[in-house]
């Protein structure tokens, strides 16, 4: 399937409002005249939406998690006001390993594209939190997360952002605390993965286990594709890992 049949029919909120605005001249190149029909007959192109159409949510298909994925990237490489090429190859890889070469090629265009532009961040988030469910935006943060990790040296700044970021996405402190926790160390505090205090009881654990296990169930983001449901397990297996870890130094079952 050529790349723009797979935007066409995968893309719907995500090519209007601030990532439309960042994207907009990527997006006329691939796709002219009315090739970038929306599956309601509009077109979206700049950052416009059709009349009629703002503050409606919209199903989250996995071309919108793409371009979130793209704009997004920009903003964080952009942080330190350097873009390395250790996390240029981490975005690629992660484009190839979710999209197949062919995509991974044109969204890292798209990628060079947004990097020359400004982007609104808080507008962009919320745009992102107005239309993606809560199970796929804590995938997008975990993602970020990596970009800042790529070169092994994270960057305060890049932390920073992506802590506004995860605010302006509706993300809670403890979500984004848990799902920080790994990228800071090989070993994340346990309790911090849980998002529970070191004076919880064992009840609390197990409650905490669940209620955890559950969020990040690689099935909340399967009706996207397997790709992302094989970066909600990885996130699965973090809490499951800090689980087992308390289990054996609290030494219940």
């Amino acid at each position: 399937m050529g790349y723009a049949k797979w935007i066409g029919g995968a893309v719907g909120w995500a090519l209007g409002g601030p990532i439309g605005g960042v994207m907009g001249y990527w997006l006329g190149k691939m796709f002219s005249d009315d090739s970038l029909a929306r599956d309601d007959g509009h077109q979206t192109m700049g950052g416009k939406q059709p009349r009629g159409t703002r503050n409606q949510t919209r199903p989250t298909r996995s071309g919108d998690f793409a371009l979130s994925m793209v704009v997004l990237s920009a903003a964080v490489m952009q942080a330190d006001r350097r873009v390395l090429k250790s996390e240029l190859d981490y975005v690629k890889q992660f484009f190839r390993t979710n999209f197949g070469q062919a995509q991974a090629e044109q969204l890292t265009l798209a990628l060079r594209e947004a990097l020359k532009n400004p982007v609104d961040v808080r507008g962009v988030c919320m745009q992102i939190r107005a239309n993606m469910p809560h199970a796929k935006r804590l995938l997008l943060l975990q993602y970020l997360y990596g970009i800042a990790q790529a070169d092994r040296n994270v960057d305060l700044r890049e932390v920073e952002l992506i802590r506004r970021m995860a605010s302006f996405l509706g993300v809670s402190d403890k979500d984004r605390a848990s799902i920080e926790a790994p990228f800071h160390s090989d070993k994340p505090d346990p309790y911090t993965v849980l998002e529970i205090g070191h004076d919880a009881s064992d009840a609390d654990i197990k409650k905490a286990y669940r209620r955890l296990a559950l969020k990040f169930h690689p099935d909340k983001v399967r009706d996207m594709g397997e790709a992302y449901a094989k970066q909600a397990e990885t996130r699965f297996l973090e809490v499951q890992e800090a689980y087992e870890s308390l289990k054996k130094i609290r030494g219940f079952k």
